[in-house]
This record gives structure tokens, sequence and C-alpha cells, in this order.
């Protein structure tokens, strides 16, 4: 008798019609109840694990049967094989199955599934031939289905005849994957359509099937359909394809990997936004467990590829080094590592990681020195490049075609700065056309690039000196901020006495002291001085009775009003004629001057020094 007054007997009949029902979990209680009364019922604990196994619960299951181990034996083989195959412990349950002391016709149908998970593929084909062959069973199409999965990894039929008809969808659906494994295409995608009437058709039968139900168990045929579609080139077809799938949101976690990693490869480095929302599709939890390794290889060297094209180079560097020690015999991994330096102009190391991959793995050497070519070929390109840029410059500049030879220069820059910006060649290739457009009086055109120049080294002083040299007759606004920006920073204080310097042999220009001033004939306030433009003096007329040998009276050459001066109390005295005023040397003087030019202010004035004409930086190449 059973706790509260239930007899075993009832529980076994409520086990026995929940069993029929399937509602499983009432009938675990009613176990539950039975094993309280004998917790090593054998069969009690068999049909625990059953019920288990049908809610999905299996580690639980699992843990019952390593529970009770002793009590049990051998009579739950098949259920453990099966608890560790869904726990993906695929290695494990082999070692289950191997062990079993009768290999059952339930053994042998989970011992193919097992080979196929693990890819072993010529064993699984022999164990499903076999069963095909030795047994009669409601099962058989799913063994022939199971068969043609079999051989449609293996990408080839054998010369005899399996048997197989095509008379449901799946198998159907994998005869089109055996012929897009030998590449007839166009035969797969007319066994895919196919696929997809007989799916529709089977399925119209049942009233509990919605369009929406149709749609998603269609979606694998689709997403092949795709590929095929992408095979042939049809990429835009394909890709609408691809997304329709990825709409339904198939429960498929390898389904949906597999479309977002194929639309990835559409994308290339092109729409890397969208790429970048579908590899998280490729990253969901139970994908590893679905798909074959050379599936999950393809996504990982994409993962790769994805990285280098949205300029991740340390992710990218990281994957495909990953990759490298997984799969070290495997070219892909060095190739997208050569593909990253390459962007970065790094091909020195790029044509040595290719080399040591060659020595290291020669059965892969032809395809790495093909790559190992082009690289030398892109080196020399660029060096052609230089020249031809030289060359053009040199006859441009011959023919005084100034415009065509900046021309070539912005050209030779515009390809350094999207290919190796900031390196040696760009920066010195931006100073030669500095110097050009300086050397030809284009120094608007050349504060570009001397600005561009400064930013990459703001301790030039040569450049620094040219940028303020090309404000000063471009821009005057930014050279008073440049100079008040700079300085002090390049201010240079000396103890020099100028006088001394001035008066040293050698000095090309001397300023000479100004001779002291007095009275009315005081300077004038600095930008008030007068200065007129000097009259030619005209020659004066001659008596006609003019004789050059005689002396002329000197009374002569007095004006009517200096008659005057001869009652002064001292005699009057005569200027010489011929001292001109102005001298330097010459006093200022209240008596009135001969009729000459009007003197100015008495004082040395300062001459300017004549400005040399400042050179270019030099041109040319």
């Amino acid at each position: 008798m059973a706790s509260g007054g239930v007899s075993v007997a009832s529980l076994w009949t409520e086990v026995n019609r929940c069993g029929q029902n399937g509602d499983f979990t009432r009938a675990l209680k009613a176990l539950t109840r039975i094993l309280h009364e004998n917790r090593d019922d054998v069969t009690a604990l068999h049909c625990k694990i059953v019920c288990l196994i049908q809610n999905g619960s299996f580690k639980e299951a699992l843990n019952v049967m390593n529970t009770h181990s002793k009590v049990l034996g051998s009579e739950v083989v098949f259920e453990k094989a099966y608890c560790e195959y869904r726990l993906n412990r695929v290695e494990s349950s082999l070692k289950t199955i191997e062990n079993a002391p009768v290999q059952t016709d339930k053994l042998k149908e989970l011992y193919g599934q097992v080979l196929y998970r693990l890819e072993r593929y010529d064993e699984c084909k022999s164990v499903y031939t076999d069963l095909i062959r030795n047994s009669q069973d409601e099962y058989e199409e799913e063994r022939k289905t199971n068969l043609a999965a079999v051989v449609a990894a293996m990408s080839q039929w054998e010369e005899e005849d399996l048997g197989l008809p095509e008379s449901t969808y799946e198998l159907c659906y994998n005869s089109a994957c055996a012929l897009i494994g030998q590449g007839q295409l166009k035969e797969a995608l007319n066994k895919l359509r196919e696929a997809e009437e007989l799916c529709r058709v089977s399925l119209a039968d049942d009233s509990d099937v919605t369009e929406e139900d149709i749609e998603s168990e269609l979606a694998v045929i689709h997403s092949q359909m795709a590929y095929v579609m992408q095979l042939q080139g049809r990429t835009d077809e394909a890709l609408q394809l691809y997304n329709q799938v990825i709409k339904l949101k198939p429960s498929d976690v390898g389904l949906l990997a597999v479309t977002a990693n194929n639309i990835i490869t559409i994308n290339k480095d092109q729409n890397v936004f969208d790429s970048k929302k579908k590899v998280k599709l490729t990253n969901a939890e139970g994908v590893e467990y679905k798909l074959a390794k050379k599936q999950l290889q393809a996504i990982d060297f994409n993962k790769a590829l994805l990285a280098m094209y949205t300029n991740q180079a340390d992710q990218c560097r990281k994957l495909s080094s990953s990759l490298q020690s997984q799969n070290p015999g495997h070219p892909r991994p060095v190739l997208i590592q050569v593909a990253q330096l390459s962007r970065e102009k790094q091909h020195t190391k790029a044509i040595e990681l290719l080399q040591q991959f060659s020595d290291q793995h020669p059965e892969s050497a032809s395809g790495i020195k093909l790559t190992m070519a082009q690289l030398y070929l892109v080196q020399a390109c660029d060096v052609l490049r230089s020249i031809e840029s030289i060359g053009l410059v040199t006859m441009y500049s011959h023919e005084e075609d100034i415009d065509s030879a900046i021309d070539v220069f912005k050209q030779a820059i515009g390809h350094y700065q999207s290919e190796q910006p900031g390196s040696a060649a760009h920066l010195a290739l931006v100073r030669e056309a500095a110097n050009f457009k300086l050397k030809y009086g284009r120094k608007k055109e050349a504060i570009s690039d001397l600005e561009q120049l400064w930013k990459q080294n703001t301790n030039d002083i040569h450049t620094l000196a040219q940028l303020i040299s090309a404000y000063s007759l471009v821009d005057t606004d930014k050279l008073h901020l440049k100079c008040k920006g700079y300085s002090e920073q390049y201010t240079m204080s000396f103890n020099v006495d100028v006088d001394e310097l001035e008066n040293s042999h050698g000095a090309t220009y001397v300023r000479k002291k100004a001779a002291k001033v007095t009275g009315e004939n005081l300077p004038k306030e600095q930008g008030q001085v007068d200065i007129k433009k000097k009259k030619k003096k005209k020659k004066g007329k001659l008596p006609k009775n003019y004789d050059p040998k005689a002396t002329p009276d000197p009374e002569r050459w007095l004006p009517m009003r200096d008659d005057a001066s001869k009652t002064a109390s001292s005699p009057p005295t005569s200027p010489r004629p011929g001292s001109a005023s102005g001298s330097s040397s010459a006093a200022a003087s209240n008596v009135v001057p001969p009729r000459q030019q009007k003197p100015a202010a008495s004082g040395a004035t300062r001459k300017k020094a004549p400005q040399k004409k400042k050179k270019g930086g030099k041109g040319g190449w």
C-alpha cells in the first residue's frame, strides 16, 4: 500500500494512462510515489528516465542513471547514450554504444547519428546501408533520408544504385545537396524546386499546419536555393532569398548561422554595418553542435575578414592567429594576416610571413608563392609610380607648365595619403611639393603643404620659417597668430653691442649718427618731414658783354637789401660760392643763404638699405 491510502497498482495504472496520453509530467509524479515505496524498483526507475527524456530533461535523466547504475546495469544503455548525444557529449555517447553488450537496432540507429556528427561518413554510410537492408518497419523512410544526408555530405554518389527514392521532400532535398557537391548547379536547383513542391503538398493536408509553419519548414530549402543562385553569380536574387529566411527567424540556429554567413560573403567589404549585425547570428548558442567542422571553419575565416574590412586590425590579427594555431597547415589564416599587413603597407613583413609558411608547408608553396609575387609587383608599382611622378614634374617644369606639375604632385600625394598616410615617403613628397610651389611663387598653395608638415613635426624650425614667410605675403592674420604663439618659444637673446658690430670690419651697412640740431631747424615729428621733389636747376643767362677772363665786381652779386649790412658794426662776411647747405657736416645758420635749393632739416637722413631678392626653396627633384 502506498502512502495516502493509494495502492501501488493504482499508481501504475496512472503511469500507464499518462504514458498513452503523452502526459509525462503527471506520470513522473506517480512514479515518484512508487519509488518512495521502493527506491530500487528497476521498472519504475526505467520509466522515470523515459519520462525525463520525453520532457527534454536529459541531465536529470543521466543523473538518475548514474545514481542507480548498479541496479540498472545494462538495462538503460540506449537511454544513457541518447542523453549523452543530446547533451552534445558525442565522444562519450560513442564510447557507451561501443561498450554495450548487445548491439540492438536502436543502438545502431543512434550509432549512425553519432558517426554522422563526428563526420565519419564512410562508417556512417555502412551503418545505414546495413539497417536499410536488414530492417522492415515503419522507420524505413527515416533511414533512407539519413543515408541520403550522408551521401550529400560526402558529395558523391556511388556507382552502385542505392535504391533511394525521392518520394519525400527530405529525400529530394538531400539529393539536391549531393548534386551541389558535384557542381551540377542547374540540376540541383530544379531538384530543390521539386522538394519545395513536395513539402507544400505534404503539409497542406494537415489542417493544424498554418502558412507560417509551411514557410518555416521551407526555410532550409529556400536557403539552399539561395546558395545555388549565389554560386551561379545571381547574387541579388540570392540576397533577397537569404533575407526572407532571416526574417522568418527559424528555430534552427544552424540554419540561421549558415544563412547569415552567406550574406556576409556577398557583402564582402561593402555594407559592413549589415555584416556586423549578421555575424551575431553565427555566435548563437549551440551553433557549434549544429554545423560541420568545415562550416564552422568557414564562419571563423569570415569573421577575421570582416574584422579586416571594418578596420579592426588588432581583432583581425587575433582571430587569424587563433585560426592558424587551430589549423597550422591551412594557408587561409596566413593569407588573412598577409592581407591585413598589406592594408597597412607592411609589404616586407607580409612577404617574410609567406616565405616562412612556404618553407614549413611546401605542399601549399605554389599558391603562397603566387601571393608573394603579387606583393613584389605592388612594391615595384609604387617605385614606378614615384619615378613617373618625378619625370612628369621635371618635364612640366622645363615647359614652364607649373599648374600641370602641381597637379602631378597632388595626384602622387593623394595616392600616398590613402595608401601610406604619414609615411616617410608621403611626407617627403609633401616637402618637395611645398618647396616647388615656393620656388615658383605659389606661396598660397604651399601653405597647406607646410601646415601639414608642421603638424607632423612642430619642432621643425625650417618649416615654421617657411610657413611664416608664406603667411606674410598671403594671410597676415595667420602670420600674427603664428608669431604670437611661438615668439616666446623661439626667441633668442644675445649680449651684443650694436654700435661695435656696425663699426666692425666687414659690416655692409653702418648707421650714421645724426648731427646736432639747433634753433628753428629742429626736425619735425616723425611722419611730418616735408619732402619735395628737386627741381632741375636751370642754367642762368650771362650778360652780353660778359668776359670770362675779367674779374667780376663782387658788389654786383649782392641783393639790394643787403646794402643795409654796410651800416653794421662789423664788416660783412660774404659766403663762399658753392657752400651747399644741408651737408651733414654744416651747422645751421641764421644768415640768409645763397639762392640755391631749399635745404632740408639739418641732420643726416638714414638711407634705406637695398632689399635683396629672396630666393625660394630648392625646387625640382
